[in-house]
Order: C-alpha cells, then sequence, then structure tokens
C-alpha cells in the first residue's frame, strides 16, 4: 500500500539477505509487474546509493599531509599489491588481494557515525560550534587468517585456499574541550565484538603462516598507518570542518598472528607468553605472579641484539638473553590476551583434565595410548548423552562454552570413581567460572565487579589446585593461554579498562560473512570476487 522504498533500503535488504543481482532484479520485475506499483527501485539506482556508503565518497584532508599517501580522496577498492614495488629477485606475487586505503576507510567509517557524534556532542553539553579540534578516535584492529576458503572455479593465479582478513573497529570518539584536561568521551562502540562494527580493510588470498607473503600486503596498511599517527585528519561532521587524530590499537590478533607479527618464536616455544618473559617451566612454578614487559619497541631492539650478536653468545645464551625474539616485528600489536581463543584454550585443556581424571591418571605412570583412546571415548559418549555434545574435530568457541559449566562437570564426575576427585574437580571449574566474566565483559566494572575485585584471590587459589591436586599434569609445564588467564588477566583490565571488547570476535564472527558473501553475491571469477566481498561488507 505505501510508498516505494528508498534505493538505500532497497540495497540493504538485497545485500542482508544475500540476493545477488540477478536475483534482486527478478524480484523488482515481479513485484512491479504484479502490483504495479514500483515499490523496489531498480539496480541502477542501487549502485548509486552504494557510491555513498562506500570509502572514496567523502572530501577530507591531512595536516600535514601523510607521508608516501596520495591526497585524493575518492579512492575506492585498490589492488592491495599496489605501492609494493618488486624488485628483479622477487618472484612475482601470484595472490589475489583487495583492500580500501586506510585513511578514505577510516573517513568513511566515521562519516557513518556522524550522527551518534552530533548527539554525544549535544548530550554532554558541548555546543557544535564550540567543538572542532581536539577529537580523538580510539580504533581496534584485528587480523586473522581462514582457512579452508574452498577454491571457485575462475581464472587467474592458483592461490591458496586460505583467506586472511583484516579489519578495523571504532571503539571510541572523545573529544578534549578547550581549556580543559580530562577527555569527553561522545561515543562508545556499544558492540564492540559484532560484525557490524566490525569493517574490512583489506581481503586477500594468503595462507597467514606464509610471512613473507603477509608482510608484503600488510606492509602499505602498515605505512598508512604509520602515516597517520603523525597527522590529523580535517573532515565535515555536522557541516562544521573538524579535526580528528587516531589512535591505533592491534588487539584482535589470536596468537599466533601476535607472534607472527612482532617476531616471536611459534607458540610452542619455551618462551609461553606474548606478555611476559617467562620460560614454560617458571610459569607452571609461580602461576599467578608475573606483569607484562613485552611491547613493541623492545622486541625491536631484542631483534636488533639478536641479528648482531654483539656480546658474541652462542646460540642458546643469545636466545635466552633476547627472550625468543627471533623475527623482525613487523606490525605494531598491544599486548592483550584474546579473550575467545583464550576461552578456546582452556577448555581444550579442560578437556584433557576431565580424560585424566576419568583414568585416574594421578595415581599411575604413562598410561598406554589405548588407554587414553578408550577414556576418551567415554568422555564424548557421557558428554553426548547427557549433555547432546557432539565431539569436535578441533575445540571451537561454541563447544568450549558448553563444555565450561558445572552440569558438564556434573555429567563428568558420574565417570569419576573417588568422592575427594570430585570435589576437586567442582571446585576448580567452580573457580574458572568465577574468574571467566572478567575477561569475556565488555565492561567488567560495571557487569561484574565482584568477580573483579576477586580475580587475583580466585586465580592464586586455582593454581593452588593445579599445582597441588593436577600437579601430574603440571610439573614444569602449562599451556599459554592458561598462562596468561592466571598472571595477566588483573593488569590489562588495570590498563584498558576491558579484555572482552577488543577481542577478536568481531572479525571471526565477521569471516562467516566471508564465505557467504562470497559464495551468495560475488561475482564468480577471482580477480572479482574479493571486490564484492569488500564491498559487501
Amino acid at each position: 500500500r505505501g510508498f516505494g522504498l528508498s534505493p538505500a533500503v532497497c540495497l540493504a535488504i538485497r545485500v542482508n539477505t544475500f540476493l545477488s543481482c540477478s536475483q534482486y532484479h527478478k524480484m523488482y520485475r515481479t513485484v512491479k509487474a504484479t502490483s504495479g506499483r514500483q515499490i523496489f527501485q531498480p539496480l541502477h539506482s542501487l549502485r548509486a546509493a552504494e557510491k555513498e556508503l562506500l570509502p572514496g565518497f567523502h572530501q577530507f584532508e591531512w595536516q600535514p599531509a601523510l607521508k608516501n599517501v596520495s591526497a585524493s580522496c575518492n579512492v575506492g577498492i585498490i589492488n592491495g599489491l599496489s605501492g609494493w614495488a618488486a624488485s628483479v629477485d622477487d618472484s612475482p606475487a601470484d595472490t589475489i588481494t583487495r583492500r580500501f586505503r586506510y585513511d578514505v576507510a577510516l573517513v568513511s567509517a566515521l562519516k557513518d557515525l556522524e550522527e551518534d557524534i552530533i548527539d554525544g556532542l549535544r548530550d554532554t553539553g558541548m555546543e557544535d560550534c564550540a567543538c572542532t579540534s581536539g577529537f580523538s578516535v580510539m580504533i581496534k584492529e584485528c587480523c586473522d587468517g581462514m582457512g579452508d576458503v574452498s577454491e571457485k572455479h575462475g581464472g587467474g593465479p592458483v592461490i591458496p585456499e586460505k583467506a586472511v582478513r583484516f579489519s578495523f573497529t571504532i571503539m571510541s570518539v572523545s573529544v578534549l574541550p578547550e581549556g580543559e584536561t580530562e577527555e569527553v568521551t561522545i561515543f562508545r562502540e556499544s558492540k564492540p565484538n559484532s560484525e557490524l562494527s566490525c569493517k574490512p580493510l583489506c581481503l586477500m588470498f594468503v595462507d597467514e603462516s606464509d610471512h613473507e607473503m603477509l608482510t608484503a600486503v600488510l606492509g602499505p596498511v602498515v605505512a598508512e598507518r604509520n602515516a597517520m599517527k603523525e597527522s590529523r585528519l580535517i573532515l565535515s561532521m555536522g557541516g562544521l570542518l573538524r579535526s580528528f587524530r587516531f589512535h591505533f590499537r592491534g588487539t584482535g590478533y589470536d596468537e599466533k598472528m601476535v607472534r607472527e607479527m612482532e617476531g616471536l618464536e611459534a607458540s610452542g616455544s619455551t618462551y609461553i607468553c606474548t606478555l611476559c618473559d617467562s620460560s614454560r617451566a617458571e610459569a607452571a612454578q609461580n602461576m599467578v605472579l608475573h606483569s607484562i614487559t613485552r611491547g613493541h619497541d623492545e622486541n625491536l631492539e631484542r631483534y636488533e641484539i639478536w641479528r648482531t650478536n654483539p656480546f658474541s653468545e652462542s646460540v642458546e645464551e643469545l636466545r635466552d638473553r633476547v627472550k625468543g625474539v627471533s623475527a623482525k616485528p613487523f606490525l605494531e600489536t598491544q599486548p592483550t590476551l584474546d579473550a575467545l581463543h583464550c576461552d578456546i584454550g582452556n577448555a581444550t585443556e579442560f578437556y584433557k583434565i576431565f580424560q585424566d581424571e576419568i583414568g585416574e591418571v594421578y595415581k599411575r605412570d604413562s598410561p598406554s595410548r589405548e588407554e587414553r583412546r578408550s577414556w576418551r571415548a567415554a568422555l564424548d559418549k557421557q558428554l553426548r548423552k547427557k549433555l547432546k555434545l557432539k565431539p569436535v574435530m578441533r575445540m571451537n568457541g561454541n563447544y568450549a562454552r558448553r563444555l565450561m559449566t558445572l552440569e558438564a562437570v556434573e555429567m563428568v564426575c558420574e565417570l569419576v570413581p573417588s568422592d575427594e576427585r570430585k570435589e576437586a574437580l567442582r571446585d576448580l571449574m567452580r573457580l574458572y567460572l568465577q574468574m571467566k566474566p572478567v575477561w569475556r565483559a565488555t565492561c567488567p566494572a560495571k557487569e561484574c565487579p565482584d568477580q573483579l575485585c576477586r580475580y587475583s584471590f580466585n586465580s592464586q587459589r586455582f593454581a593452588d589446585l593445579l599445582s597441588s591436586t593436577f600437579k601430574y599434569r603440571y610439573s614444569g609445564k602449562i599451556t599459554n593461554y592458561l598462562h596468561k588467564t592466571l598472571a595477566h588477566v588483573p593488569e590489562i583490565i588495570e590498563r584498558d579498562g576491558s579484555i572482552g571488547a577488543w577481542a577478536s570476535e568481531g572479525n571471526e564472527s565477521a569471516n562467516k560473512l566471508f564465505r557467504r558473501f562470497r559464495k551468495m553475491n560475488a561475482r564468480q571469477s577471482k580477480a572479482y570476487e574479493l571486490e564484492d566481498v569488500l564491498k559487501h561488507h
């Protein structure tokens, strides 16, 4: 009955229901023919609406101008390899990558938030005209590899079946009023882990373990980011030109990616932590008392020591001096803990403890493979029967969430013979469930203040339990995430106010969108599909 929908609404409908252009066109024609009204708009008007929403539409400038970045504003999707001059010895980069220019993408994301920012100014009683400078924008960066993005049949180079996505989220915008010393936050992202607030910057068909290729593709991104740190963005907001400074925090990386970007040894290394210098044996000995010492600049210094070996030491001594930094740190990450993978890592650990308890490993030395397998089968069978939990090949977030509950422990306890071991398991899980909200919550001080206060106490008790009752598992070894959970959480929260908000989940859930768009909304040739996926997200 009503009027036609606006082109922008039609576009939103098309993208959100995963319709391809031809499917949408069919619907448009059918509706027009049967109702006699043009309720949906034709494709060409959707394209016009799309242009305003994509990066490259708004005018802006940088003061001073960005180093090595062109000043033009209307740059849309570019080839991720542009700006990468291949030298004679280089093999040509046979991969496909598409990206937005970082500053153009940031401008577009800010303009999307224009209404919120202006409302924020009004709510805090700062009249529009009073605030034209002193805005600062906090950016969370995420980067994650996706395995098995299976091949589409298109022309072009043979590319790895893996993709890497680099994206950013605007976490908050604050302003420093003239003559004040305190910044006032005028916008804060309420769902920092939604795929809606997580804007893709660069998509590439690269294996995340291929360090050379990854650094080549992300090189220009890092260069643009470094240029933006030195400069201010002048952009019209609410009809006035205002100046913004950007602060980048690379927190949305899993441990593998952090180690790769920061030049640390891989995660099986004796140096188990990306935040402190502890070795695995030390961390198992002293589970709770560590403080964050690593940082990007220190890693760079250590790499120099590793490269030059100024004291002419042997490899062992040198490695101990640089604490496992053996490659050049490439992208600055913020030392933090990745909440999602922390969940998964700890659940894997509990899953193994459950098996060991079913087999009463604490009573005996090395059990055989067959015995272990039978305990695992018993555990899986029980979980499937009582909790409808199907066994999974690799632990994932959903399985971890369901396994780490008191009811799961009760099911496991049915298989554990001794009463005191049952009680110990229950205690372990109770403590864990007390600790978990602290690093999952977006704002722990508001959402779970009591658990936050008790965290150090709980983690100490948890560590005591592990080193006494479960010492058969923890003599001299401990997993990376368990160490971080016990030792570093309070300090990170004190510094950043939250761990959960800075985690990589937004990027992880956007991986699903990537697969979906690639299947439904992208042209079939390899040369174009990344452009389409980037555009739709």
